[in-house]
């Protein structure tokens, strides 16, 4: 198969000739590491070597300093400036306000004035086109909404004055659509799925009820969701933590892949989520990025993955249980999990 068709296979449940996988995204210092230890000049070079799937395209979102598009908004009032330095728990614009009306008075950025449709072509175009090709748009309109509070602040409106919240994030969430719709269109039918997502779920629970987010957040997700199954494209999405409670929500409403399965969190472990939604999900990630590929040994690594195939045959792009490549993941382990697959 080549690796579109076995992506696409493995996220229909359709037989395949192994599980799809996916390396996630390296920060900068794990990166120099892996294409040290992997002897190649590239991220690009490294993906063929490991005999990767996906290959992930960052949206060009150019908006000072970050020129990131999960930093378009500038909510905080204390001096957040640095990228890795941003936090949802300081004080956000719409702390103290409770009238609706007051939210036009923000900023807002316009999507248009920091992307070029030009430019997310050309990102698109100097993809391999033998990949899956994943757009990651991440489209994080409940994680704004409480920075666009401060967090603590963010939970308690929506309990006090839903009205509000509500307001907020939908306003975030039109700007996700028009940023979106930008990208899309210029990428066309060259794209194959897209990465969205929001952090719902801690190490044992959701962060808040079920209920809560189904009434304030979901109503969202599903337009993002529609707006990618409009252009043909099969929607990732994205929740750290356990989030079990809320996977047939994610089910019901379009989402095609659930990532990451972060294997240490409750309920999230492979062999519970296998037994609970075979064929009525695929799921992405369940290599364990907390503790197996941080300290494990390359053998358990592969005993892992061999595990995950057992479990999965397809329906699951197997791939770190978080996106990110953090430093002290051993290029060893990495190298150890796409050698099993």
């Amino acid at each position: 198969m080549t690796r579109k068709e076995r992506f696409l296979a493995t996220i229909e449940n359709r037989p395949v000739d192994r599980p799809a996988s996916w390396l996630g995204l390296p920060v900068p210092e794990a990166e120099a590491k892996l294409l040290e230890y992997f002897a190649v000049s590239s991220v690009d070079a490294l993906k063929l070597k490991i005999n990767d799937d996906v290959y992930a395209i960052e949206v060009p979102f150019h908006k000072a300093p970050a020129n990131h598009i999960v930093s378009a908004f500038d909510f905080a009032k204390d001096d957040v400036n640095k990228y890795e330095d941003r936090t949802l728990t300081t004080p956000g614009f719409f702390e103290d306000e409770t009238e609706t009306d007051r939210v036009d008075d923000f900023n807002w950025p316009d999507p248009k004035d920091h992307m070029d449709s030009d430019e997310c072509r050309a990102v698109v175009e100097a993809a391999p086109q033998d990949y899956a090709l994943l757009g990651v748009m991440w489209s994080c309109h409940f994680q704004d909404a409480c920075a666009a509070f401060g967090m603590e602040n963010a939970l308690m409106t929506m309990l006090t004055d839903p009205e509000m919240f509500d307001a907020v994030i939908a306003r975030i969430t039109e700007f996700y659509l028009e940023a979106n719709a930008i990208f899309y269109d210029a990428a066309g039918d060259k794209l194959d799925a897209v990465l969205i997502g929001n952090d719902f779920g801690s190490q044992q629970c959701l962060m808040l009820s079920p209920e809560l987010i189904r009434k304030h957040v979901f109503p969202g997700t599903k337009k993002l969701i529609d707006q990618a199954h409009e252009r043909g494209y099969k929607v990732i999405h994205h929740s750290c933590g356990a989030i079990d409670s809320i996977i047939p929500d994610l089910i019901e409403l379009g989402a095609d892949a659930i990532h990451p399965i972060q294997a240490l969190a409750q309920d999230m472990d492979a062999k519970t989520l296998s037994q609970k939604y075979s064929k009525k999900a695929a799921f992405c990630g369940g290599v364990d990025a907390q503790y197996l590929l941080v300290n494990g040994t390359p053998a358990e690594v592969r005993a892992k993955v061999h595990e995950l195939k057992e479990l999965f045959p397809t329906g699951l792009i197997i791939s770190p249980s978080h996106e990110a490549i953090l430093p002290d993941t051993k290029p060893e382990n990495i190298e150890a999990l796409f050698a099993a697959l």
